[in-house]
């Protein structure tokens, strides 16, 4: 859960700081005011995409901060790549400069922007207010289904699957022609792999072999260094550690005059327990330092031999082992070339491996669309479309397809009496909406992540749909953090809390959390009123 975010000099931000609780949470403000710039706020903070352009003009860099509340499961993900920090909390970083340069941090330690987007994938699940325009595209359809059915690993691997059979088809088209170019590229390829397979390069062994070489290069001075660190510290006349304690043990004696020499005593004291354990730890590590010129040489060797098969091929010496791999793979698609019979065998265990994976993806879509189907249909009944039905479709396609063996297309009825037909044919702007709230709104229940952010959803929707959609929205926020940008008077009255934004003369954009009579003095405004009866229309709204 989203517990705290603080926006520094992004877009027309100059600063603003949400400390933000459980249920469900609104976001208004007049029309350009900058609700949605908070949205984007916290997707760039999640890993989204970001450039120069969301540094505020004026302003060095962008600084945005976040602190969640976390699972044990996320917590887990955090230690075993040693980004924890304190237990249930996770606090992540970003800046972006002038120069469109980002910089991203987790609990305080430095991370990549693919750490922070897969941290993010934990964290907040967005729904964008043009979200209803790419559920027309098929593509997003598919992925939402198959994200549905917890088919989205399966659909990776079919679609694998059906690359590896195509490319061993391409080579088995190629098997007849250029036999003597093909036999060439064999011929130098099997000599590389000879090569490579002699030297042996492993996975991380270069990075290894060169720290053990840096290691071993500066043994005689790691040892002399440590040895005269004992030294100073514990082994000399007059070592730090034996004058800590003298001084200790005399200002010991006369705090019992003056007890105001107890912290000072209690500060030396740490000192020396500090001190002693790293002489205790110097001793140990002067113990282990090796002075071994033959494994000097060896790791010399080693990194000599892999330095001259990184120059033969051209790259670095850490991507050795991945281009043996690859030129052994060419090689054998090569050798089978040669042998017509058992390419096609290679071909049609490919294929069987594509049908395979595309028969369990289309079982596992089919329960999926389902289910899916059911739910959607639900929710537009909650959203004043009793009489509409929603299906998810699965049309066979007459050839495979790297997507799987079927075409997913969401369908709608408006009333009982009419067929189901394509959602991009029949739904108008308003219904088009709904049914995308309606969707999206089936998507959050069945996501693992606590903050669900909708972002201006309910556009060109009204009236009594519009409680409706407040109703749902608030049912939803007793389940999950749910934080909505909205214009609708209606569904900002269901919010537990309201957050308003505004802009200024001067184009800055304001973010103040608002009290009960402030409430009433927005809801207000967005009822188009400013009156006795607006206000009290607002406080009726406000309470019912």
């Amino acid at each position: 859960m989203l517990r705290a975010l603080e926006v520094r000099d992004f877009v027309l931000i100059d600063h603003a700081s949400l400390e933000l609780g459980e249920g469900f949470t609104v976001l208004t403000g007049e029309t350009g005011a900058g609700k949605s710039i908070l949205v984007d706020a916290i997707e760039l903070l999640v890993g989204g995409r970001g450039d120069a352009a969301v540094v505020r003009e004026g302003a060095e860099r962008a600084e945005l901060a976040g602190e969640f509340e976390i699972s044990k499961s996320m917590s887990v993900w955090l230690a075993e790549r040693d980004l924890a920090g304190d237990p249930g909390q996770l606090i992540l970083r970003r800046s972006i400069d002038r120069a469109g340069r980002s910089r991203c941090f987790i609990n305080g330690h430095a991370a990549t922007l693919a750490q922070l987007k897969e941290a993010g994938e934990w964290l907040v699940d967005l729904h964008g207010q043009h979200a209803h325009q790419s559920l027309l595209r098929a593509a997003a359809q598919r992925e939402l289904l198959d994200a549905q059915a917890g088919a989205e690993a399966l659909a990776r691997e079919t679609a694998q699957a059906f690359r590896d059979w195509k490319r061993l088809e391409e080579v088995a088209a190629e098997a007849s022609a250029k036999f003597a170019q093909r036999e060439a590229e064999r011929a130098d390829i099997a000599e590389r792999v000879i090569d490579l397979k002699k030297l042996a390069p492993r996975e991380g062994e270069w990075e290894q072999v060169a720290a053990e070489h840096k290691r071993l290069q500066h043994g005689s001075s790691l040892l002399a260094g440590a040895q005269s660190s004992l030294e100073a510290l514990a082994d000399a006349e007059g070592a730090t550690l034996a004058q800590l304690s003298a001084v200790a043990s005399r200002l010991r004696a006369l705090s019992e005059h003056d007890a105001n020499l107890n912290a000072v005593v209690e500060m030396l004291e740490s000192a020396e327990a500090q001190a002693g354990e790293a002489v205790r730890e110097l001793r140990h590590y002067a113990s282990r330092v090796e002075l071994d010129p033959d494994a000097l040489r060896e790791a010399e060797a080693r990194i000599e031999a892999l330095h001259a098969a990184a120059r033969r091929h051209r790259l670095r010496p850490e991507e050795l082992p991945a281009r043996l791999a690859e030129l052994e793979k060419r090689l054998h698609e090569l050798e089978l070339a040669a042998d017509p019979q058992a390419i096609e065998r290679e071909v049609a265990a490919a294929r069987g491996r594509y049908d395979a994976a595309a028969k369990e993806l289309s079982v596992k879509r089919s329960s999926g669309a389902q289910a899916l189907s059911k739910a959607v249909t639900a929710a537009m009944a909650q959203l004043a479309m009793q009489a509409a039905r929603f299906a998810v479709s699965l049309h066979k396609l007459d050839e495979p397809a790297a997507a799987g063996g079927e075409q997913v297309e969401f369908e709608v009825a408006s009333h009982p009496s009419l067929p189901l037909r394509p959602l991009a044919r029949v739904a108008s702007g308003g219904e088009l909406s709904r049914i995308s709230l309606a969707i999206q709104l089936v998507a959050a229940k069945a996501s693992p992540v606590a903050t669900l952010v909708f972002d201006e959803v309910d556009a060109g929707i009204g009236g009594a749909v519009a409680e409706t959609i407040g109703r749902s929205l608030k049912r939803l926020g007793k389940q999950r953090q749910v934080l909505c940008v909205t214009h609708l008077p209606q569904v900002a009255a269901s919010g537990d809390a309201q957050w308003s934004v505004s802009k200024s003369a001067s184009l800055k954009v304001r973010v103040q959390r608002l009290d009960r009579a402030a409430r009433i003095e927005e809801l207000a405004r967005m009822l188009g009123g400013a009156g006795a009866t607006a206000r009290k229309h607002a406080a009726e709204l406000l309470d019912g």
